[in-house]
């Protein structure tokens, strides 16, 4: 910040800037020059009657023609010893979580789909308090009503008074709003590109799993299956979720808690048809999505592809691996082109990773080492009498080798037997299915049918279905999508879309900041946004009862100079609440 002094008057100018590493020591670099910026300038004034507007990003700079002017100063004596502070709240995060709200329009696309009744608080704002929850700090509905909402600046901001949002009241909100699922996707899409010129040609699938606590009888979907949270012992729903290639969610589905994903895909993309048209999208999809076919379904429909396959196919192509006409995109990443063998219509991308066969190679070894060595503990214990029965024998070899996956397939174990009772075990390795084990190392095989791209084109285009894992974690573990407590389905898929609607949130925090040159950790702004309290200001005034002034605390300069470049300022103007008339004690 550099200070000016023009005609008697002192002018603040501020800088965006980087700490940079140089030859001759650390340097600034010029980010962006801000200038001079609205709220910042100690004479600018940004009061509550303006938090609409700046919430929605309508902050209008200048006042109207013949409105009072709002700095005027009021002045009273007051008893400095008297002054106390009540009714501290959490303001930042759910200031920035309403702010991301309405500039997607969610309230907006409510409104339209489901227009207020007679009830005595709208269920488009019973949702939003849900999303925000969500997206500040997750808990239950219960929570929510009995601990969260009262600590929170929602009243003020919403107008909803502490007393009008219980658990009821959210419980039902979550089933108004599951009818609206489809629309709200739909508007995420249009917001999306014009929020930030997202486009959809490239979507992106993965599929993930949340598990229940307690027995979910209500729940027809809820049953046990392959759980990515490893609670195999707990009934569980799979989620289905598309983004694009900013990571942006764009619609999600529900499936059964034991559905193989491979089955989940074909109707995925049937659903997005269905549901969006047929646009020319381009499908990334892991390989554990992918079979033959679903491939043939895909080209059937007239749709493109990129999709990672199974490393059993990398056999097919072994010559071209060990060939040299490979074609480096990145220090550590090769690449080349192969032609299906059986299909014209197709290609296959071979690509090399060497930090990728540095840690399978890794592995492996710390696996053969381990798997040698139990396997020549059983050996000897055979050899020397100690173990006999050739069923047990059996077993723990078998336990070991399930354990030991990748290590498993280079052993061959014979176990020698004589009337049920084991007399030796013999061990070899398979030096052929090692020797390949090492040539396939960091190498991995993708398939698609976009024929006029390049290896790295496509390779670049794969990479970014990390997008999809990245929504995932967030939403696990951000968001705390898991475990679910709801027991009815309905209810259960509301609870996903409320988390789903917060991901879109967090997702464009992400974007809104990038395109700021702000970066992209959303994670840090919130917990810095956490920290902004509001309050409530008692002044025992001379000869008047006690002014209450309803206040935010001031942030420290960097958030502030992060919020003015964001377009979105705190309040710095106090409102008058009421005068406060003391009661003496008989």
């Amino acid at each position: 910040m550099k200070k000016r002094k023009v005609g008697g008057e002192v002018y603040e100018y501020w800088s965006l800037v980087e700490s940079i590493r140089t030859a001759r020591g650390p340097r600034q670099r010029i980010v962006a020059e801000l200038g001079k910026i609205p709220g910042m300038d100690r004479q600018e004034r940004i009061g509550w009657e303006q938090v609409g507007k700046i919430l929605e990003g309508r902050c209008e700079r200048q006042l109207d023609l013949f409105e009072s002017n709002p700095n005027t100063p009021e002045w009273a004596q007051v008893d400095v010893q008297g002054v106390q502070i009540e009714r501290l709240r959490q303001f930042g995060n759910v200031y920035l979580a309403l702010a991301l709200w309405r500039r997607l329009g969610l309230h907006e696309v409510l409104a339209l789909v489901a227009p207020p009744g007679r009830e005595d608080v709208e269920w488009s704002q019973m949702a939003c308090v849900l999303t925000a929850a969500r997206f500040c700090a997750p808990s239950s509905e219960l929570a929510i009503a009995e601990s969260w909402y009262g600590k929170t600046a929602l009243d003020d901001l919403l107008g909803i008074a502490p007393e009008k949002v219980n658990d009821d009241r959210l419980y039902r909100a979550l089933d108004w709003l599951l009818p609206h699922k489809d629309a709200l996707c739909l508007h995420l899409q249009q917001r999306y590109a014009e929020w930030f010129g997202s486009d959809f040609e490239f979507l992106f699938y993965d599929i993930t799993s949340t598990y229940f606590e307690g027995q979910a009888a209500g729940n027809e979907r809820a049953k046990r299956g392959y759980s990515r949270d490893k609670r195999s012992d707990c009934a569980q729903v799979c989620i289905g979720l598309v983004v694009n290639r900013d990571g942006l969610p764009v619609a999600f589905e529900v499936f059964d808690g034991n559905r193989r994903d491979v089955t989940t895909f074909e109707e995925m993309v049937a659903m997005m048809e269905a549901k969006y048209g047929k646009a020319r999208r381009i499908w990334v999809v892991d390989r554990g999505m992918v079979s033959e076919d679903n491939l043939t379904e895909l080209r059937k429909r007239g749709a493109r592809y990129v999709v990672g396959t199974p490393r059993t196919m990398l056999k097919r192509f072994e010559a071209e691996l060990l060939q040299e006409d490979w074609e480096r995109i990145r220090p550590e990443v090769e690449v080349k082109l192969a032609s299906h063998p059986d299909y014209d219509g197709e290609r296959f991308i071979l690509c090399r990773s060497e930090g990728r066969a540095l840690k399978e190679r890794a592995m492996l070894t710390k696996q053969l080492e381990r798997l040698e060595q139990k396997l020549e503990g059983i050996r000897r214990s055979v050899a020397a009498g100690r173990l006999k029965n050739a069923a047990l024998v059996e077993r723990r070899i078998g336990r070991w080798m399930g354990r030991y996956e990748k290590a498993e397939q280079l052993f061959q174990v014979e176990v020698i037997s004589s009337n049920g009772m084991a007399t030796a075990v013999n061990i070899t390795r398979r030096t052929e299915t090692e020797d390949w084990a090492q040539t396939a190392h960091g190498h991995y095989l993708l398939r698609t049918n976009l024929l006029d791209e390049t290896a790295e084109s496509l390779w670049g285009i794969y990479m970014q279905l990390t997008q999809a894992e990245a929504a995932f974690r967030i939403t696990k573990s951000d968001l705390g999508l898991r475990p679910v407590f709801h027991q009815k389905a309905g209810r259960v898929e509301a609870h996903i879309l409320v988390c789903f609607l917060a991901l879109a949130m967090w997702k464009s925090l992400e974007q809104w900041m990038k395109a700021k040159g702000l970066g992209t950790c959303a994670r840090q702004l919130l917990e810095e946004m956490h920290e902004v309290r509001s309050m409530d200001v008692l002044l025992p005034v001379k000869e008047r009862p006690p002014l209450r002034l309803r206040v935010v605390g001031r942030p420290e300069k960097r958030l502030q100079i992060l919020l003015q470049h964001l377009g979105l300022p705190l309040p710095n103007r106090s409102r008058k609440i009421q005068n406060v008339v003391r009661k003496m004690t008989p």
